[in-house]
Order: C-alpha cells, then sequence, then structure tokens
C-alpha cells in the first residue's frame, strides 16, 4: 500500500540536522545508532556502512514515520508533512501521538501548533550517576528550523 513521502527538501533537511555517521555510535539518547540516526535492532556495536547503506536505512525508517504523520494527521501541506516527519523521526511517533502539538493541529490551530516546536527541544543527562533534563542548544536550532518550515518559511 502506498503512503504519502517526504519532499525532497525534506529528506535533505533531515539529512543536514541528523549528520552521516558510518559507525556505530551512541546517541545522546544512549541508543546504538549508524547513518542518518537509524537506531533499531539492525544497529550494533562496531557496525560499518557505506553511505548508499545509509541512505537506504533512512528512507526504509522515514517509511513508518511519513505513514505515522499522514495517520495522526492527514491532508497537511508539503511544507508541514515534512516538518512533522522530521519531528517524529528525531522524537518517535509515540511521544508526537500524544502531543499537544498534535491535538492542536487537529483543532486547525495552525500557530498554536507551530509554537509547540519549541517544546521539544530537552535532553537527559546524567549527573553524578542522575538523569537529569537540560537544554539541548542543538536541538533548539531543529525546533526553530522545522518551526520555520512548518511555517512555510524559507
Amino acid at each position: 500500500m502506498s503512503h504519502r513521502l517526504i519532499s525532497a527538501a525534506g529528506l535533505a533537511f533531515i539529512k543536514r540536522w541528523e549528520g552521516l555517521v558510518l559507525h556505530c555510535y551512541l546517541c545522546s539518547a544512549g541508543k546504538e545508532t549508524i547513518g542518518y540516526g537509524s537506531t533499531g535492532p539492525h544497529v550494533r556495536e562496531g557496525m560499518t556502512i557505506t553511505k548508499a547503506e545509509a541512505e537506504a536505512l533512512l528512507l526504509k525508517d522515514l517509511e513508518r514515520f511519513e505513514r505515522g504523520v499522514e495517520l495522526l494527521v492527514p491532508k497537511l501541506s508539503q511544507h508541514r508533512f515534512d516538518a512533522l516527519v522530521s519531528l517524529a523521526f528525531n522524537v518517535g511517533l509515540a511521544n508526537l501521538t500524544g502531543s499537544t502539538l498534535v491535538r492542536k493541529l487537529k483543532a486547525g490551530d495552525y500557530r498554536g501548533a507551530a509554537e509547540q516546536f519549541d517544546v521539544w527541544r530537552m535532553i537527559t543527562v546524567t549527573v553524578n550517576k542522575k538523569p537529569r533534563k537540560v537544554i539541548s542548544q542543538g536541538l533548539v536550532s531543529r525546533r526553530a528550523a522545522e518551526r520555520r518550515m512548518f511555517e512555510g518559511v524559507p
């Protein structure tokens, strides 16, 4: 069954923000990650891949997020769809599903939904063996760029 696809601009956006790493590493959330932010059971410590494999993994991973966003909020403009796929790819579909952002979107409050991008800027770090949420400047910048995309601002 076919589904809506992220645009070329949306794909380039995700690649730029995720970055490309051809060996397995632990991301800030402590997950084994490779390529353009690919995680999951197929990613293992010591693993290396080529750029072509990273691209293929990203496209395969994005299918789930494209379908998820399409089901959550159908009939979005392409730039809003791309912004939400990027956000979902970064924070997870489960987190996006129950979010105020999606609730506002479903109510037709596009301005309120856009403002919600700013909420998703925290990461968990361990300080003195205790997890603590802190603002990530990288996420502040990414969310601002996603918000601009959502609002249709070049």
